[in-house]
């Protein structure tokens, strides 16, 4: 018996290396359905045919519980909402993906019938120039991107500033004095940087009203691909192990590092982005939003109408809080000390004009803050 079943364990082992061999995508190939254990059940790369809505993502993974996921689910739901085939693309090579992996994904997925390809990241904008010149046919639309000077490019952007400076603020208001930002691109990702900009503002604001001063921790440091990492989880940990209260974790997948740095210590807290970010971890207080499935429902909804030449084609919009595409997601926040109704006094501020958050970085961000003492660690 023991014999059989050592046969039996060794053809199954035989077998299944080589069905792994069969399956195996070379490293400069664009995958549709890379393994993800979160989108298993999605309908959309499941689905069989041609697949008229793509979504062609950005560094990280589909189901990065951020900016890839929130861009995703807009165009899922309006795809299943209205009976549309869609499908999502990741690019070759993951974080260290070129633009020839991100055109490879966008041809293919005009291959497979895309009529209108979202993609977000504005690492896309090389490929998206190339591919969207050679179809003119294919609407494209360029999440935290620019319309690039094409008819069949449209853009969407947004107001982090204002998210961040909402986080900011309330996270002093609470009763924080010590913060920490870590935010992905290693400095050189416009979004990115306007959140953290808008933070320091606001920690800023609130620091000054009640007469404290904010020390803050504000690095890139090791979030150049977005990715988590042993030294991003080593670093946050270093934070919180000398004094940090709060941490700004802003570049998707990074969180998986700072959630994983907070559980060492019983106290820390988290400040989520893009999308709400709360069910991840009880350790997030809130999250920096911005309404990337709402506005990428919008487009769609706008080019299904045909009002794609009118109000798309070569046009870039700058959503904000006076679109409610930007804030903070009341319902879920575990803030004790800074109440709903004193939020919403102050997104009022924001979204009247009357409170209006810097977008241009300075060039030294540690320099001119009265309440607020920036730490840089490069």
């Amino acid at each position: 018996m023991k014999k059989v079943l050592a046969v039996l364990l060794a053809l199954t082992m035989v077998l299944c290396l080589g069905l792994a061999a069969c399956t195996k995508q070379p490293a400069d190939e664009t995958t549709a359905a890379p393994d993800n254990a979160d989108v298993t059940e999605d309908a959309g790369n499941d689905a069989e045919g041609p697949a008229e809505i793509a979504v062609v993502t950005d560094v990280g993974q589909l189901m990065d519980k951020g900016f890839n996921q929130g861009t995703y689910e807009g165009a899922q739901a309006y795809a299943e909402a209205n009976g549309i085939a869609y499908k999502y693309y990741q690019p070759a090579n993951g974080s260290d993906a070129s633009d020839n992996d991100r055109i490879a994904a966008m041809k293919q997925a005009i291959d497979n019938g895309a009529k209108i390809i979202v993609a977000p990241g504005f690492l896309q904008a090389t490929a998206m120039e190339a591919v969207a010149t050679e179809n003119p046919d294919v609407k494209f639309v360029f999440v935290d991107g620019w319309a690039l000077g094409l008819d069949n490019v449209t853009a969407i952007v947004y107001k982090e500033q204002e998210s961040g400076y909402l986080a900011g603020y309330a996270a002093v208001m609470e009763g924080y004095t010590k913060l920490g930002f870590t935010g992905g691109g290693g400095g050189e990702n416009p979004a990115v940087n306007r959140f953290g900009f808008g933070f320091l503002q606001g920690a800023n604001a609130a620091a000054g009203e009640k007469g404290v001063q904010v020390e803050m921790k504000y690095s890139f440091k090791y979030g150049e691909t977005f990715s988590a990492s042993p030294e991003l989880q080593t670093q946050i940990a270093g934070w919180y192990a000398d004094g940090t209260e709060v941490v700004f974790a802003c570049g998707g997948s990074m969180f998986q590092s700072v959630k994983s740095a907070a559980g060492e210590y019983p106290d820390a807290k988290i400040i989520g982005v893009d999308v709400d970010q709360s069910g991840e971890s009880e350790k997030v207080i809130t999250s920096a939003v911005k309404g990337l499935a709402a506005s990428v429902e919008k487009v769609l909804g706008q080019f299904y109408d045909g009002k794609w030449d009118e109000e798309l084609a070569n046009v870039a919009q700058n959503l904000g809080a006076a679109d409610d595409a930007t804030g903070l997601p009341t319902d879920t926040w575990r803030l004790e000390n800074f109440t709903v109704e004193q939020y919403n006094e102050l997104f009022a501020k924001i979204k009247s004009g009357e409170i209006t958050p810097m977008d241009v970085v300075p060039e030294d961000i540690t320099a001119g803050w009265g309440a607020v003492t920036v730490d840089l660690e490069k």
